[in-house]
C-alpha cells in the first residue's frame, strides 16, 4: 500500500467521517492481554509486569530451544521495542523510516506493509541517540504508530490503511518520537523527545477515533499547562503526602527558563484500570548543565500519575532534583500489589537511571522503598524517606558555588544503572529482573546557549566500567559493562546478579515455566533460572540485541521472539558510524563511544526478527 503524503488532509477527512460511537478499545485490550497466546502491549499488560503465564518451555527443557523461522525488517540501525502478537497476527516495526509488517504466522508472509512518507533531512538529525523506535500499540482494531517526527499515525490492524494522523509535535524546533504508545479507554496516549534540544516535555491523549487530542499535561510550567490542582494533587514530603501549593513547578526555576525545561518523556507508560490512573517519568532537565538552570527544576526527573479521562495529576514525585548528571527519568512504572513493611499495598515500581530502584504506593504516591541496585552506585549516599531527596556526594556534584566542576568516577555514567529497556515481573518468585548498565563516568559541564531546533546539551562525558564495589570499598577488577539482576522490590535488596560484558540493552520478559530471558549487545539471546540465575541457554542473533525479549502462543505453541538489530544509546558508535578508532572518538555519541569501542569485534549491524520455539 502506497503511505498518504498529506496527513493533515487525512488526518481532517478521518475527523469528519468518524462515528460518534463509544469505543471499547480499553476492555478489548484487557481481554487480549489477559489470553497468555496474545502479547498486545509493550508490557504485555497494562502493569507492565512483561509476564506471560505461557510454561510450555521450562527450565527443563529451554536447552532444547531452537530457531523456528526469522524476517528481515530491511532497516539497519537500533531496533529497540518488540513485535506486538494480536490474534494470531504478528506486527513488527522499525527504526527510521518506521516501516510496519503484519505477519501471517503460518507461512510468515507480509500481509501488508505502511512506511510513513518522513522528511530524513529535518528528522534524523535531532533524533538524540539513534533513530530508534520502542513499538506499537493496539486497540479499537487500529495498530498505533508513533512516528520518528512525531506524527501520531493510526492503521486499520486488518488492511494496514492509515485511518488518520495527527502531529504531536514539530521537528523544527527539536522535537521527536521514539516511544510506545498505549490504548486507554477511548484514548491513545503519547509523549514527546528532544530534552537534549530544549523541548518541554508533555503527555498527550488523543481519541482513537478521530486523532482529536482530549488532553495534554506538560512537566513543568504553569499549573494551567502541567494540569496539577493545588491542594489536590500531592507529593512526598516531610515523611508524609502532601498537597502541593499554587505554582510548584514555576518556583523551582529561574524566570522564563522552564519554557525550555526538557522533562520529556519519551518512556514507556502504564495503567491502573480501577484507579483510572496513567503512569509514567519525565526525564532530564534541560540543560545538561546544572549552573545555567538554579533551583530544583520540578517537575523534571519526576513519577507522575495522571487521571486517564482528564489528564488531572493525582500525584507527583521527583526523584533527582536540579539534576546533574542526565539521570533521566523516564524508565517505565511496574504496577504490582505486594506486601511492604508489613502492609498491603498497591504499589508502582520503577528502576531509575540514578541507580535507585523506588517502590511507592501507587494510589497515594506514598514513598515506601529507595535503595541502590547496582553496587558502584556513588553519587549519593542514600534517599532520605522522610523528604525524599537524594543525599549528594559532594566529590560527584558537578556545580559547586554555582560554579562548573568537571568531576571524574561518577557512578552511574549519563547511560544510568539502567536506561530505557523495561524490567519483567515474576508473581512466581516475588521478584524484578533488571537489565542493567554498569559504568561510571567523567562528566564536565560547559555553558551552552538555545537556539531553536539546536543541540542544547552543555556536557562533555567519558564513559568507563565501573569496576570496583564502592558499598565494600574492594576494587574487584573487573571491566564488565553491564549485568542482569533480579530484585526484592519490597525489601529493596538484590536476589542475585550476572555480569555482561557489555550494558544489557534489552527489555526481559519473565514466563510461568520459571525462565526469564533478555539479549545482549554481543547478540546472544538467554535464557536464565528466575530463582537462582543460572544460565540455560543462549544463541547468537545475526546483530545486537537492543530490543524486547516477548513471548506468545500459537496454534498451541510456545514462541519467544526478539528483534536484533545493533544501536540505541550503547551501540551509536556502530549504528551512526561514528568510531574510526581514533581517541577523538572517546567522547562522541554523548560519551558512549568510546566505552563501547570493541563492540565492534563482536556484532554489526542488521535488523532481524527472529522466532524461538522448542523442537516438535
Amino acid at each position: 500500500m502506497k503511505p498518504v503524503k498529506n496527513w493533515l488532509l487525512a488526518s481532517t477527512v478521518a475527523t469528519l467521517l468518524a462515528a460518534p460511537t463509544v469505543s471499547t478499545a480499553n476492555s478489548d485490550l484487557e481481554k487480549l492481554t489477559q489470553n497468555p497466546a496474545n502479547w498486545a502491549s509493550w508490557g504485555g499488560d497494562y502493569a507492565g509486569t512483561r509476564y506471560s503465564k505461557l510454561s510450555q518451555i521450562n527450565t527443563q527443557n529451554v536447552k532444547n530451544l531452537q530457531p523456528a523461522w526469522s524476517f528481515s525488517t530491511g532497516v539497519l540501525r537500533g531496533h529497540e521495542g518488540g513485535p506486538l502478537v494480536v490474534n494470531g497476527v504478528l506486527y513488527v516495526h522499525t527504526p527510521f523510516p518506521n516501516t510496519v509488517y503484519a505477519i501471517d504466522q503460518k507461512t510468515q508472509s507480509v500481509i501488508w506493509e505502511f512506511t510513513p512518507t518522513m522528511d530524513a533531512d529535518v528528522t534524523i538529525p535531532v533524533m538524540c541517540c539513534d533513530t530508534v523506535n520502542r513499538g506499537l500499540a493496539y486497540g479499537d482494531g487500529k495498530i498505533f504508530l508513533q512516528q520518528s517526527d512525531t506524527v501520531l499515525t493510526a492503521l486499520d490492524a486488518k488492511t494496514g490503511k492509515r485511518v488518520w494522523s495527527v502531529q504531536n509535535g514539530d521537528p523544527k524546533l527539536g522535537m521527536t518520537n521514539t516511544n510506545a504508545p498505549i490504548v486507554v479507554k477511548d484514548k491513545v496516549i503519547t509523549g514527546i523527545s528532544g530534552g537534549e534540544f530544549g523541548v518541554r516535555g508533555f503527555l498527550a491523549a488523543y481519541n482513537i477515533r478521530t486523532g482529536a487530542l482530549e488532553w495534554k499535561g506538560y512537566s513543568m510550567g504553569p499549573d494551567k499547562d502541567t494540569l496539577i490542582k493545588p491542594g489536590k494533587t500531592t507529593t512526598w514530603q516531610d515523611g508524609k503526602v502532601t498537597p502541593l501549593g499554587p505554582e510548584s513547578s514555576l518556583a523551582t526555576w529561574q524566570g522564563d527558563q522552564w519554557k525550555i525545561g526538557g522533562g520529556t518523556t519519551w518512556g514507556w507508560y502504564s495503567y491502573d484500570p480501577k484507579l483510572n490512573l496513567v503512569y509514567y517519568g519525565s526525564g532530564n532537565p534541560s540543560t545538561w548543565n546544572p549552573v545555567q538552570r538554579p533551583g530544583d527544576n520540578k517537575w523534571s526527573m519526576s513519577l507522575w500519575a495522571r487521571d486517564a479521562d482528564t489528564g488531572e495529576v493525582k500525584w507527583v514525585y521527583q526523584m533527582t532534583p536540579h539534576d546533574e548528571w542526565d539521570y533521566d527519568g523516564i524508565n517505565e512504572t511496574v504496577l504490582v500489589d505486594q506486601e511492604v513493611k508489613g502492609k498491603m499495598h498497591k504499589t508502582i515500581v520503577h528502576f531509575d537511571r540514578n541507580g535507585v530502584g523506588y517502590t511507592l504506593d501507587r494510589e497515594t504516591g506514598e514513598l515506601l522503598v529507595a535503595e541502590t541496585f547496582d553496587k558502584s552506585v556513588n553519587w549519593l549516599t542514600h534517599v532520605d524517606m522522610k523528604t525524599g531527596r537524594p543525599d549528594v556526594v559532594p566529590e560527584f556534584s558537578t556545580e559547586h558555588n554555582g560554579e562548573d566542576v568537571n568531576t571524574v568516577g561518577t557512578c552511574p555514567a549519563a547511560l544510568g544503572a539502567k536506561n530505557q529497556q523495561p524490567v519483567s515481573y515474576s508473581p512466581q518468585t516475588g521478584l524484578f529482573y533488571i537489565s542493567g548498565n554498569h559504568l561510571c563516568m567523567e562528566y564536565e559541564p560547559f555553558e551552552v546557549s538555545y537556539t531553536a531546533g539546536q543541540p542544547y546539551v552543555g556536557a562533555t562525558l567519558n564513559m568507563m566500567p565501573a569496576g570496583a564495589d564502592v558499598m565494600t570499598g574492594k576494587k574487584d577488577g573487573t571491566t564488565n559493562l553491564g549485568q542482569f539482576t533480579a530484585w526484592d522490590a519490597k525489601t529493596g535488596k538484590i536476589a542475585w546478579s550476572n555480569k555482561e560484558q557489555f550494558s544489557v540493552w534489552s527489555g526481559s520478559v519473565a514466563t510461568a515455566g520459571g525462565v526469564v530471558f533478555y539479549g545482549t549487545l554481543e547478540g546472544y539471546l538467554k535464557a536464565v533460572d528466575a530463582k537462582t540465575g543460572k544460565e540455560l541457554y543462549k544463541f547468537k542473533t545475526p546483530s545486537g540485541i537492543i530490543g524486547n525479549v516477548n513471548t506468545w502462543e500459537f496454534e498451541g505453541k510456545q514462541y519467544v521472539g526478539v528483534l536484533s538489530g545493533i544501536g540505541g544509546w550503547a551501540g551509536i558508535g556502530i549504528a551512526a558510524g561514528l568510531d574510526d578508532g581514533s581517541d577523538s572518538t572517546n567522547t562522541e555519541g554523548l560519551g558512549a563511544v568510546g566505552a563501547y569501542r570493541s563492540l565492534g569485534s563482536y556484532t554489526k549491524l542488521g535488523g532481524t526478527l527472529t522466532v524461538f520455539a522448542l523442537p516438535n
